[in-house]
């Protein structure tokens, strides 16, 4: 919300900012709000910084500290400037303002490998960076919770009429979840949202990842599987072409300089199904129009084929 007033801020926000940034904000540049509120803000001592919170799960402190990692590195990230701490019921920090860039759209092949030396680096600056899990997992990628019934416990859809999920939509789940269940694989730290809309680039060169939020801890293979499939999401579910999907590993084995085994293979092609079954689902229960889900509904099977599920 472009140009929002400082009085439709958080109460907290001002005395937060001057406690931990040193000068209270003059001036909102932007609000954004989903899981995580989000506030670009002018201080007064002409610094540009962006402010998050989100309801405190356990997972602030470490997700923070990972982005700090990595941005010490070099990646193409924002800053932190505070660590994560409690407000209240949530857990905010701050981090430098970087603005910028533009989306790179397409779901071709090409697109998919660039894509995916992004993946890669960011993957390899992550591997020796050691901090408590990030748990629980993002819900979009939380097939391994312990929650009674197939899909994580989320408050706001397991009241609504289950009934309006497509039934092809639950079997898939079902399925890909006992596979990735069934998995006996090293868990890494990994980005479990890596979708175009979280990326920004210029001059054909990566200039940020964002939403550092959604860091997981699950197998190396599972998290390239879901990033080869979302890689494209600017909006509503969908799956990329199997080619561009295989494209992505293809690309990410190499930059990596490892080939997956079979079962890593397997897990990869299962856990490309779970963000889209969870979005499709998610779109149901708030009623979506019908027939949305369509480019997920046809690649559903060759990808279970792929899984071996």
């Amino acid at each position: 919300m472009t140009g929002a007033e400082l009085e439709e801020t958080p109460d907290w926000l001002p005395a937060w900012c001057a406690e931990h940034l040193g000068a209270e904000p003059v001036a909102v540049l932007f609000e954004a709000r989903s899981i995580s509120a989000v506030f670009g803000l002018r201080l007064a001592t002409g610094r540009d910084v962006v402010v998050k919170a989100r309801e405190d799960d356990g997972r602030a402190a470490s997700c923070v500290a990972a982005q700090a990692r990595l941005a010490d590195r070099g990646f193409p990230c924002a800053r932190p400037l505070t660590p994560a701490t409690g407000v209240g019921t949530l857990a905010v920090h701050a981090e430098e303002s970087r603005p910028g860039g533009e989306l790179l759209r397409g779901d071709s092949p090409d697109v998919a490998v660039r894509y995916a030396a992004v993946f890669a680096r960011l993957m390899t600056g992550l591997a020796d960076v050691t901090i408590p899990p990030p748990l629980p997992n993002p819900r979009w990628i939380r097939w391994d919770h312990t929650d009674p019934g197939l899909w994580p416990s989320i408050e706001d859809l397991d009241h609504r009429d289950q009934d309006a999920v497509p039934a092809y939509v639950v079997e898939t789940a079902q399925r890909i979840r006992e596979r990735l269940r069934a998995a006996d694989l090293p868990r890494v730290l990994g980005h479990a949202d890596f979708e175009a809309q979280n990326l920004r680039w210029h001059d054909g060169r990566i200039w940020a990842v964002h939403d550092w939020d959604s860091l997981a801890w699950q197998p190396e293979a599972a998290l390239a599987g879901a990033a080869s499939a979302v890689f494209p999401k600017t909006g509503p579910a969908l799956l990329p072409p199997i080619e561009s999907s295989e494209a992505f590993l293809a690309a990410y084995q190499d930059i990596r300089g490892r080939r997956f085994t079979a079962e890593e293979q397997e897990v990869a092609w299962a856990a490309s199904l779970w963000p889209a079954a969870h979005d499709v689902r998610w779109e149901a229960l708030h009623g979506a129009p019908p027939g949305s889900p369509d480019t997920v509904r046809a690649q559903v099977a060759e990808r279970l084929r792929r899984a071996n599920t």
